[in-house]
């Protein structure tokens, strides 16, 4: 896949988000829709971001038996969206039903990614927390060894790992990497950070990029400074 970098639209409003997205005249970036927008304006805000263009990454990141993620997917199937989202924990048969619910009566399908390991946990918290006692990267890889032979397109994960789920599924599947912050920047809430360069080096394919341009004083200068950076024009 093309390397892109993806704007994450985390307003808590329709107006918001236009109002952020008006500022872009000669671009249109490719955005993610997350659940505090999606949950606060619901499906309509997908249909008039793509209507303006944009490529979408619904980023819902579903979790539940495999009956449930189906018939969900099947839903957000008619969306026309680029990219859904799910998490790898929920199991190889949930992914498998996913992929099932997810294609639409042509056939086609937006591309389908897991949820590795949240980058906001770290070495401490998953040993300590969810009690899984692995290396991070191990545990990261396995899952998308789990989300490839479940038929996903690739996985969500930190730059730190993608080059290694890479070498175990092959270059073709698609590593879309969050935790993404200039070097100046404040990481927040997010433990495994990179800088669009770095990611870049680490073999991502995609970096999902939010506060560093949403909260910037311009935005559409930061955005072309990820994409500088990260695809290289």
């Amino acid at each position: 896949m093309k390397k892109d970098v993806i704007i994450a639209c985390d307003f808590a409003s329709a107006q918001a988000t236009y109002n952020f997205l008006d500022k872009f005249r000669e671009e249109k970036p490719f955005v993610k829709i997350g659940m505090e927008l999606f949950y606060s304006v619901g499906p309509d805000i997908v249909r008039e971001i793509k209507k303006r263009g944009h490529k979408i990454f619904l980023d819902l990141k579903l979790h539940d038996i495999p009956n449930t993620v189906k018939k969900s997917m099947k839903v957000l199937s008619q969306l026309d969206v680029d990219i859904c989202s799910l998490h790898a924990a929920g199991g190889i048969d949930m992914m498998k039903a996913a992929v099932e619910g997810l294609v639409r009566p042509d056939g086609t399908r937006p591309l389908l990614i897991a949820v590795t390991m949240l980058t906001s946990v770290d070495q401490e918290r998953m040993e300590h927390e969810i009690l899984i006692n692995k290396k991070l990267a191990d545990v990261a890889a396995h899952y998308a060894m789990n989300a490839k032979n479940a038929g996903l397109d690739g996985v969500v994960c930190s730059p730190h790992e993608a080059e290694k789920i890479h070498s175990v599924c092959g270059s073709g599947f698609i590593t879309v990497t969050p935790g993404i912050r200039f070097a100046d920047g404040n990481t927040g809430d997010q433990q495994r950070v990179a800088t669009p360069s770095m990611a870049k080096a680490l073999g991502s394919d995609l970096i999902v990029v939010g506060r560093p341009i949403t909260s910037a004083d311009d935005p559409v200068a930061a955005y072309r400074k990820c994409v500088a950076d990260f695809v290289g024009y």
